[in-house]
C-alpha cells in the first residue's frame, strides 16, 4: 500500500517538477534567493518610521479647518475626541484628525460610541493622532469563535481534527508560501510542495491511514495537478499577464523589490483556490464508498467504482456550480458596469481580467471533474488489490 501511495505521490511530483522547469529556468535567479527566507526579509532596503496602531472610542466630532481643504484635496476636516482602549495609552484622551476626500469607496463617517483604529506618529517632537478604519476584529474573534466551537460542538474528534488541518493550512500559507514567495522563489514549485503536503496531512488526520484516505489523495492531487496543467498552458496561450488586479499591479513597486513571476502568482492562485473544493470531492467520493463497501463486503470492484461514479456526479453538479459561482460573485461590480456601458460581448470576453478569471473558474471545475474518477478508480483498485481486513475501518474510527 504504501508503495503505491509514495509512486503515486512521486509521479505527481515529477510531472510538476518537469512541467515548471521551463518557468524556473526562464527567469534567472538573483544571488539573493540562494540566501534564507529570514535571511532575506530581514534584510529590508529601506527604513520607515515606527508607527503605532491602537484602539479608539470616539468621544466628540467637530469640524475644523486645516490645509488641504481650501485647495480641494478634502471635502472635510473633522477634529476628533477619542480615548484609547488600548497600549500604553488606555483610558488617556486625545484629539484625533479624521479626513473626508468625498471618494465613498475610501471614507467613512464617524459618531461618539464609535470603536476606531487609530494611527499614532511622532513628527518633529509632536504627537500626530489619524482615524484610518473601524475596528472590525472583535467581531471577526465572535464569529471565527463560534465557527470553532460548532465545529467541535458538531464534529467531536473529527471537528478537533479539523482545526487542526486548518491551523497548519493557515501556517503553511501565512509563514512559507507569502514569505517564501517574498524571498522570490518559484510560486509554482512553492505551490506544489505546499499543496502536496496540506493534502497529505488534512486528509490522514481528518480520515485515518486507510484504503479511504488513499484514494482521496490520489484523487485530489491528481484533480489539482490538471487543474494547474490546464491552467498554465492555457495562460501562456492566452498571454495572460497576471496583473489584472490592482493589486497584482501593486507588487510591482514594493520595497523589497521582488522581481516577481506574475503568470507564477496566478497558476499559484488557481490552484490553492481549487484545492480546497477538490480535496472535498475527493473525501466525500472515498469516504461514501468506504462505507458501501462496509454494507457489503461481498461487492465487486466494477460494482464500487460505479457506485463511487454515481456518487461523484451528484456531487459534481453542485460543487462545479459552487466554484463558478464564487468567482463571479466576485466580478459583480465589474460586470454591472460592463452591462451599464454596454460594452460589446467580444470586448469583454477577451479582456485580461475577464479571461483570467474564466480560465481560472473553469480549470478548477475541470480539475474537480476529474479527480471524480480518478477518485473512484483509486478507491476500487486498492480495494481489491489489498486485503480489506488491514486497513478496514476499526469500530471507534467508524461511530466517529
Amino acid at each position: 500500500m504504501k508503495r503505491i501511495l509514495l509512486g503515486s505521490l512521486m509521479f505527481i511530483s515529477i510531472i510538476m517538477f518537469y512541467f515548471t522547469n521551463v518557468s524556473a529556468y526562464a527567469q534567472e535567479p538573483d544571488s539573493s534567493t540562494e540566501e534564507t527566507f529570514s535571511e532575506e526579509l530581514l534584510e529590508e532596503p529601506y527604513e520607515e518610521e515606527a508607527e503605532q496602531y491602537e484602539r479608539a472610542k470616539v468621544l466628540e466630532v467637530e469640524n475644523t479647518d486645516g490645509a488641504g481643504l481650501d485647495e480641494g484635496f478634502y471635502t472635510e476636516i473633522l477634529s476628533v475626541r477619542i480615548a484609547f482602549l488600548s497600549g500604553e495609552r488606555k483610558g488617556e484622551e486625545s484629539d484625533a484628525i479624521h479626513y473626508l476626500t468625498g471618494n465613498p469607496g475610501h471614507d467613512f463617517s464617524v459618531t461618539p460610541g464609535d470603536r476606531v483604529l487609530v494611527n499614532i506618529q511622532e513628527i518633529d517632537g509632536e504627537t500626530e493622532v489619524h482615524i484610518i478604519e473601524y475596528v472590525r476584529d472583535t467581531y471577526i474573534y465572535i464569529v471565527g469563535g463560534i465557527f470553532i466551537a460548532l465545529l467541535i460542538l458538531l464534529g467531536g474528534m473529527k471537528g478537533i481534527k479539523t482545526i487542526i488541518t486548518l491551523a497548519l493550512t493557515l501556517f503553511l500559507l501565512l509563514y512559507v508560501l507569502i514569505p517564501g514567495l517574498l524571498a522570490g522563489y518559484s510560486p509554482i514549485l512553492l505551490t506544489i510542495g505546499i499543496s502536496i503536503i496540506i493534502t497529505v496531512v488534512t486528509i490522514l488526520i481528518v480520515g485515518g491511514r486507510n484504503i479511504k484516505s488513499y484514494a482521496a489523495i490520489i484523487g485530489v492531487l491528481g484533480g489539482v495537478l490538471i487543474a494547474g496543467i490546464i491552467a498554465y498552458v492555457s495562460g501562456s496561450q492566452m498571454n495572460l499577464t497576471g496583473l489584472s488586479s490592482q493589486e497584482a499591479g501593486m507588487l510591482m513597486f514594493i520595497p523589497q523589490e521582488v522581481d516577481f513571476n506574475f503568470s507564477g502568482l496566478l497558476f499559484a492562485g488557481i490552484v490553492m483556490g481549487a484545492l480546497g473544493a477538490v480535496m472535498d470531492v475527493g473525501m466525500s467520493i472515498a469516504s461514501a464508498m468506504e462505507e458501501i463497501h462496509l454494507a457489503n463486503p461481498t461487492i465487486s470492484t466494477k460494482n464500487l467504482i460505479s457506485a463511487g461514479m454515481n456518487v461523484g456526479k451528484d456531487i459534481m453538479g453542485t460543487m462545479a456550480n459552487t466554484l463558478i459561482l464564487a468567482y463571479i460573485a466576485s466580478m459583480i461590480p465589474l460586470l454591472l458596469l460592463f452591462t451599464a456601458y454596454q460594452e460589446p460581448f467580444i470586448s469583454i470576453i477577451n479582456m485580461d481580467v475577464i479571461a483570467t478569471e474564466v480560465i481560472r473558474a473553469l480549470s478548477g471545475s475541470i480539475g474537480l471533474i476529474l479527480s471524480i474518477p480518478l477518485t473512484a478508480i483509486s478507491a476500487g483498485l486498492l480495494r481489491d488489490k489489498i486485503k480489506p481486513q488491514k486497513v478496514s475501518l476499526s469500530s471507534k474510527e467508524t461511530s466517529e
